[in-house]
């Protein structure tokens, strides 16, 4: 029998509705949660200019998991942090739900990614001096939530992928496997609208990487997060519902998405 439960990612207590995820209308075409149209960017390094990014353009879909694949410096990462709002783009529009973020200031910003945006990376970044429930905890504290509501939570999401039984154990104290997945529910502590992973099971032995990317695929397709996920790996590419390839400074979609098991 499975320690996993079923994902039920609500609204966190506490937080803001604004914006949130809505069920498709019949006979309408779904909102994206996240568009980008005409994204460049351009470093400079001496006197030559890079054009990484070349008008990118590309939505994401509630209930979505989408590969993004292409060679190393291809510009996957850049990409990652401009549609995380990490970094502003040399022209382009980022939107997020309703919020156009080029017209907002560096606070406001900052407001709309922590709340809507979850990030997922190749290193699990989980602070090593506390719990793996104190890890998930945090954000949701940071957020405004009680101490109360933020471990009950935390509880919940750690028991979504099998964590109940380990959640007062530090990072050290994990297998790598369990050092990712406490990474994943901690980007979802805050219920945000997108998840955004760069490499995400690249430290991961290929066994484990193949579990972690089923709970990851499992919690995005029940919540209904939009996922975004920059991977080398072509096996885990191809059961994502679509493939993005960053190719020479645009993205194309690839036909190979679904096709593999689960």
């Amino acid at each position: 029998m499975s320690d996993r439960s079923e994902p039920r990612l609500e609204q966190a207590p506490g937080t803001s509705t604004t914006g949130s995820r809505s069920a498709a209308v019949p006979g309408q075409p779904p909102k994206p949660a996240m568009s980008l149209e005409g994204i460049c960017r351009t470093f400079e390094q001496g006197s030559v200019k890079l054009e990484v990014l070349r008008g990118v353009s590309l939505r994401l879909f509630p209930g979505e998991i989408v590969a993004l694949v292409g060679p190393s410096g291809a510009g996957k990462s850049t990409l990652l942090q401009i549609a995380g709002l990490l970094e502003r783009p040399d022209a382009g529009e980022i939107r997020i739900g309703d919020a156009e973020a080029s017209r907002l200031n560096d606070q406001q910003r900052t407001l709309l990614r922590r709340s809507h945006i979850g990030f997922v990376y190749q290193f699990h970044h989980l602070l090593p001096e506390f719990s793996a429930l104190e890890n998930v905890m945090l954000p949701q504290l940071i957020a405004g939530l009680s101490k109360s509501e933020a471990r009950e939570r935390a509880r919940q999401l750690l028991a979504l992928v099998g964590l109940h039984k380990r959640e007062d154990h530090r990072p050290a104290r994990l297998s790598g496997g369990e050092q990712q997945r406490v990474a994943i529910v901690r980007a979802i502590a805050n219920v945000p609208h997108v998840l955004l992973a760069d490499e995400p099971t690249g430290n991961l032995d290929p066994h484990t990487a193949t579990d972690v990317f089923s709970e990851l695929r499992r919690i995005v397709h029940a919540t209904r997060l939009a996922a975004l996920i920059a991977t080398h790996n072509f096996d885990l590419a191809a059961k994502m519902d679509r493939v993005l390839e960053v190719y020479e400074g645009g993205v194309i979609e690839r036909a190979d998405a679904g096709r593999a098991g689960p």
